[in-house]
């Protein structure tokens, strides 16, 4: 497999990616270019300067994963990437402490007057009275988001002695109690603060999120400081509303467009900026590309990633514990799509024991994949399977149990269709799948890959002889066998594992022989 790195990328990533794929590093490619070759690559990695568009994700027909080294993915068609099964990952923790630090940097700087005392001492002028500054303490700092990086803001604000107020209505009360902060609505954000600092993703409902009509509410003392996303300030109407005095000034690291040397903020005296430098420490940008490789990797190994944004999430602590489970339902998935017949209508998920404790969304995408991984025109991942199962019109019902009789934890999955209802039920011993019910089949089957033979057929002296026989002349090795039946000669199920698959002449023979009902063969 190959990954395709579009843009600067730590050398700490690129020594984890090579461990276990080919790596091309490639950076400022024109869009244009991008589309041309990205179809040879199974995953591209990019920061915030490459556009993943709709044509880029529909270009990369082998892409399995697209990881954005950094916190936000507005460069990234999300949507695009989902209903193609892409998952799409980012870094949010990697840079969280770089980024708070530049702001408390910002936010001091544009106390101080630092950039252009700095400036004008080094052009030979000597002005202190030029440039008194205020102190922080005592100040109230509004912060607009109070996430993983609004959060670490208000924290070294508070050792600053500052006055915090917060707006964000997807956070707790408790959590800005936590953090000592007032939660208020946005327009009193504006009018109460002395500082304002933005820690938010760019959407359509945060562009421009100042503009004219906001500006107009703040203190012509305010100074707004935004090291966030570029959009998320009209940056023609916080120029003029420094250049008209009404407001103190501004720090800007981001901008719409990127890169940029040219811009009605640079000629303001009272704006500082800074050229996108919020992820800009050794330790963030090792913690990013570290974070981003380990999740590609994980991905093309067919596990869940941490932060996909796209994917059910999985907490760090839980991914040990699911991903033996992700692998058994997947397997589960794959042979009920070989031993169904007729026209599937539902699916019905059952977790009994200890399983059922923990969030399920990724086992039944998990299930879903492997159901419909080869009946799709499609590729399904943990990605799009709900979105592939819903265009499809088939209901999933889920039900949980807290308590197993026999095993710690089991899922059986049911599928019923225009002919009836195919049931398998697996569980997890010491790491392994293992298959351990069959429709009213009691059995125990180790899939380790390879051929299975599924007949049901009558219990009865000389069948199994007469099978091993068919496979014999056919030159077909049995590996293994595995036997359940109902009652003594009553009904009963057959599974071989074969080395290789046996053809179909010798299947039909085996279904004519007296009391075989069914002869399927699977892979797994």
């Amino acid at each position: 497999m190959k990954v395709l790195v579009a843009e600067p990328f730590g050398k700490e990533g690129i020594e984890i990616l090579r461990g276990f794929v080919e790596v091309d590093i490639k950076p400022g490619l024109k869009p244009e270019e991008l589309i041309a070759i990205v179809g040879d690559y199974e995953a591209l990695i990019v920061r915030s300067q490459s556009q993943v568009t709709a044509d880029v994700v529909a270009a990369g027909k082998k892409l399995q994963v697209i990881a954005r080294a950094g916190v936000g993915v507005d460069n990234i068609d999300v949507e695009a990437a989902t209903a193609k099964g892409i998952v799409v990952v980012n870094a949010p923790t990697g840079n969280t402490i770089a980024a708070a630090e530049h702001t408390i940097g910002l936010m001091l700087a544009l106390a101080r007057h630092i950039p252009q005392a700095n400036a004008v001492l080094k052009s030979g002028a000597w002005r202190r009275n030029d440039f008194v500054g205020i102190e922080v303490k005592g100040k109230t700092l509004g912060i607009v988001g109070l996430g993983n990086v609004g959060s670490e803001v208000a924290r070294r604000a508070r050792g600053l002695e500052m006055k915090l107020l917060g707006y964000d209505p997807f956070i707790s009360v408790d959590h800005a109690r936590n953090l000592q902060v007032e939660l208020v609505p946005l327009k009193q954000l504006f009018k109460e603060s002395d500082f304002i600092t933005l820690h938010i993703p760019l959407t359509a409902q945060t562009k421009m999120l100042i503009g004219t009509k906001e500006l107009a509410l703040v203190k012509p003392t305010v100074r707004i400081i935004n090291a966030a996303r570029g959009g998320l300030i009209d940056e023609e109407a916080l120029a003029k509303a420094a250049k008209k005095g009404k407001i103190a000034g501004a720090a800007i690291d981001v901008f719409s467009t990127e890169p940029l040397t040219s811009s009605p903020l640079f000629e303001q005296a009272n704006i500082i900026v800074t050229p996108h430098l919020g992820a800009s420490t050794t330790e963030a940008q090792t913690m990013v590309a570290t974070d981003i490789a380990e999740q590609v990797v994980a991905v093309l190994k067919g596990q869940p990633a941490r932060y996909a944004v796209n994917a059910p999430f999985i907490s760090a602590e839980t991914i040990p514990v699911l991903i033996p489970f992700i692998r058994a339902v997947t397997t589960a998935g794959k042979l009920l799509s070989q031993l169904i017949t007729g026209q599937i209508s539902s699916i019905q998920i059952k977790y009994d024991g200890e399983i059922s404790g923990y969030d399920t969304k990724a086992l039944r995408a998990a299930t879903l994949g492997g159901l419909l991984e080869g009946i799709s025109e499609e590729r399904v991942t943990l990605v799009n399977a709900d979105k592939v199962a819903a265009r499809r019109g088939l209901a999933v019902v889920e039900q949980k149990e807290d308590t197993c009789e026999n095993y710690a934890s089991l899922i059986t999955v049911a599928v019923t269709t225009s002919t009836g209802v195919t049931t398998i039920a697996i569980t997890v011993m010491r790491g392994e799948t293992h298959i351990v019910q069959v429709n009213d089949y009691w059995i125990d089957i180790v899939p380790t890959g390879g051929y299975f033979l599924f007949s049901d057929h009558l219990d009865q002296p000389g069948l199994i002889g007469a099978v091993g026989k068919i496979t014999g002349d056919a030159n077909i090795n049995i590996s293994s066998m595995h036997l359940g039946r109902l009652k003594p000669r009553g009904q009963a199920l057959m599974i071989l594992a074969l080395d290789e698959p046996l053809p179909e002449k010798e299947q039909r023979q085996i279904q004519s022989i007296p009391g075989v009902h069914t002869v399927t063969l699977v892979k797994l």
